[in-house]
Parts: C-alpha cells; structure tokens; sequence
C-alpha cells in the first residue's frame, strides 16, 4: 500500500510549483540556470520531477524568483524534505524503473495496453519469474529473485482493501499464446487473470488476432491518473535501457484516445473470461 509521503510524487507536485514561478517571474530555464551558475538540464528535471530537489535548490530558486511570503518557502522547503525520503521500493536497492513504481504506488487509475505478456499487476509469482528470466538472460538468481519480488511488492495497490488500484488492462492475444515457462504455468496465469478480472475494481480485454490492426501495434503503454487535480496524468513508455514519460496535454489526449480504440476493438469483458477460460484449458490438456 502507498505511504503517506511518496518521494517520486511529491518531486513532481514540488517541480510543477517551481515551474509556476519562474513563468510568473517571465523567466525560461535558461536565464535561470545563468542566474544560479548551473546546466539548463538541471532546472528543467527538477521541474519535472526527475532529479531530487534540496532544500537549498528551494531556498536558491526562490531568491531568484523573488518568493517574499515566508509561508510559501516553508512549504516548499517541507515539500523538499519529503522528497528526499525512501518509498518502500528503495529497500529492494537500485530498482530501474523507479520512477514508475512512485507514480504507480500514487495513482488513482492505470490503463494499460500489453502487446507481448500479461501486465506485471496481474501476473502470477511463477509466470513472472519466467518473464524476468527471460526478459534477462544474464542476470543472476538473485537478481530475479529481487525484481520479482519487487512485481509482487507492487501488486499490493490492486489487493488493498481500503483503496484499491482501478486497473484497466486490455491485452493482446499475443500474450496468451506466448509459452512463457511452460503449459502449467500458463494455464495457472490465465485462471489468475480470469479471477482478477472479476473484481469490482479491475477490468479486462482481450484483443484477439482477428481484430486487426489498431493503434496498440506500436507497443506497450499505459496511463497513469491521479485523485490530486494538482497532479497531472502521466503517460509510461517502457524502454530497454531507459524509459519515457509524457506529461503534455497533447500527448496524453493523444493517448487516450488511443486506449479507447483499443477497447472498442477488444472483446468485452465477459466474452475475454470466456476466451481466456477456454485458452486456459487447452494449456491444462
């Protein structure tokens, strides 16, 4: 379950507010990176979150910008201290994606489009020790050991009792064909998947081969929403060796609209029970 402080979250609330003042101060990142004797790239990620702000960082732009209410600087020097704080996933060590984690433990709401496997939130213990292993060829025992127990460690927003995850996951059919570790562990994944997706909070559908092409063919995505109006959607790309986030208006609208093609192509839910159900049985013969 999220904590009362996410880091990552509370980075881009204090980014975002930064970001205000120096556009009410009419200053470009630029003038303010010569004004503090720093790189450009500097401001621009701690304005988007990306980079960890201290205090002094806060102190340093608000002289800049000229912030007089000591209240304002308060807060947001408190809102520094806090991002500096460890979410739970820090415990795990250098974890690659996260940035992600942060935003996933936070949000309110995820969409998400799978083309090749069944996402990570739904996925049973031994379906993603395959896909890890797989996915990662040279990594040790341990090192899969600990990324899935982080996956696992994530599934808690989708099981808490008090404030579950709305998950809207439509997948290809691909990831349904895919052998991943052997027949046992595919059949045991898609019963799973069919039980998920009967809770009240969790949607699922299926996009099968014979729908043809549509807008997901470019790859994975997934959006991420948040129950703070302060906080602004995010759009997760997933890479290989880095990751991107798209905050734009424009580029989530853009986005959104193409789940919504998907999930007027796919299969309703009740027909992807049935579909995942009888693929199910043809692993379990």
């Amino acid at each position: 379950m999220a904590s009362s402080v996410n880091p990552t979250v509370r980075r881009r609330r204090l980014g975002s507010e930064l970001r205000k003042l120096r556009e009410q101060k009419g200053m470009t990142a630029e003038e303010v990176a010569a004004r503090l004797l720093v790189s450009q790239s500097k401001i621009s990620r701690l304005e988007n979150g990306r980079r960890s702000i201290s205090q002094r960082d806060v102190r340093d732009l608000c002289g800049v910008y000229g912030v007089e209410d000591h209240r304002i600087v308060d807060s947001l020097m408190q809102m520094a201290k806090e991002s500096r704080q460890q979410g739970w996933w820090h415990a795990f060590g250098d974890v690659p994606y996260s940035v992600y984690i942060g935003l996933e433990t936070d949000a309110a709401s995820l969409r998400v489009y799978e083309s090749q496997i069944v996402p990570g939130l739904l996925q049973t213990k031994n379906y993603a020790e395959a896909v890890i292993a797989g996915n990662l060829p040279e990594a040790t025992p341990e090192q899969v050991e600990k990324r899935v127990h982080v996956r696992l460690r994530r599934q808690d927003r989708v099981n808490d009792p008090d404030s579950p995850l709305r998950l809207w996951a439509v997948i290809d059919e691909a990831a349904l064909r895919r052998i991943v570790g052997n027949h046992e562990i595919m059949r045991e994944q898609l019963e799973h998947l069919v039980h998920l997706s009967t809770l009240p909070h969790v949607t699922v559908q299926l996009l099968p081969f014979d729908s043809g092409a549509h807008p997901g063919l470019s790859g994975q995505f997934a959006i991420l929403e948040f129950s703070d109006a302060t906080d602004a959607s995010v759009v997760y790309l997933e890479g290989v060796t880095s990751d991107l986030y798209l905050e734009k208006d424009t580029d989530v609208h853009t986005y959104s609209v193409m789940y919504e093609h998907l999930r007027a192509q796919a299969l309703s839910a009740e027909q992807t029970r049935q579909f995942i159900s009888d693929v199910a049985e043809e692993y379990a013969g």
